[in-house]
């Protein structure tokens, strides 16, 4: 086992790394591809930073003295810490935040993120992303595979990709979505107050249920039925052949499902001719 205890900026090198894991209370913290795993830590201050790398898992911990060390630290928005780490593409990651950002970018394994009031940026994620928030919001584009999010006030923003999994729970938080649905995908969105968007290609296949108990559903697709005589107000039905699934709930929050144009579509005319 290795251990290092950082409190200045330095550039640590590990002859492999199979599993990050990362507990960060207050700074930045960026993960990124590489075959050649490093740590770059070029800010700290207040507590510093303990590495262990051990039987190829690498763990950051910024080091605290229980709830009270927390507590400490959130009083002191002074110690901060700003890292950088390259792990494998494959390589499972855990972040574990407080009032710390993060960035993922990349990655194709597990990525699973618990932040208190941090924001998240996931940037072409192939893997499976488990997301839990208090009032962080998380951001992601390019992404692809299964995704999970649950959040009291954070807002969840999916852009470019596709899934085959989303499974995402609010209170507050506003879930907007414009990627397309694998095949099979299964789509579970639960919300209080919380406004809900996707935007989804015109072509899109799957049997489509909206359900709100007071707030207003609209939706840009033909073929879908919609019932508002007493509660809740529903808006049902097939787009296509149904082989995807899509759920939206919510008790006051507005639903809106939006059509895309498929790229086809939006072909200039006398281009496909060339």
């Amino acid at each position: 086992m290795a251990r290092w205890t950082v409190d200045e900026p330095t550039k640590i090198d590990f002859d492999g790394v199979v599993a990050l894991k990362a507990n960060i209370v207050a700074g930045t913290v960026s993960v990124l591809p590489s075959d050649h795993p490093t740590l770059q830590v070029s800010e700290i201050s207040g507590h510093p930073l303990e590495v262990v790398h051990e039987a190829g898992m690498l763990s950051l911990t910024q080091k605290s003295s229980g709830v009270e060390g927390v507590l400490r630290w959130l009083q002191n928005t002074r110690g901060r810490a700003a890292i950088t780490v390259t792990v494998p593409r494959e390589c499972p990651v855990t972040l574990n935040l407080v009032t710390a950002n993060a960035v993922v970018t990349g990655m194709a394994g597990r990525v699973s993120v618990k932040t208190a009031s941090g924001d998240v940026t996931l940037d072409g994620v192939t893997g499976t992303i488990d997301a839990n928030t208090a009032t962080g919001a998380v951001e992601a584009q390019g992404v692809s595979g299964s995704v999970r999010f649950n959040s009291v006030s954070g807002d969840l923003a999916l852009a470019h990709g596709s899934v085959g999994r989303l499974s995402a729970h609010s209170v507050s938080g506003q879930i907007t979505t414009d990627v397309d649905l694998d095949t099979d995908a299964g789509v579970q969105i639960r919300t209080v107050s919380g406004e809900v968007t996707m935007r989804l290609p015109s072509s899109t296949s799957a049997k489509v249920t909206l359900n709100s108990m007071s707030g207003r559903i609209d939706a840009a697709f033909d073929g879908l039925g919609r019932e508002e005589r007493g509660m809740p107000k529903s808006v049902t039905g097939t787009l296509g052949g149904g082989a995807a699934s899509l759920n939206v709930n919510s008790v006051s929050g507005a639903i809106t499902l939006l059509s895309r144009p498929d790229p086809e579509a939006l072909t200039p005319e006398g281009e496909q001719d060339r």
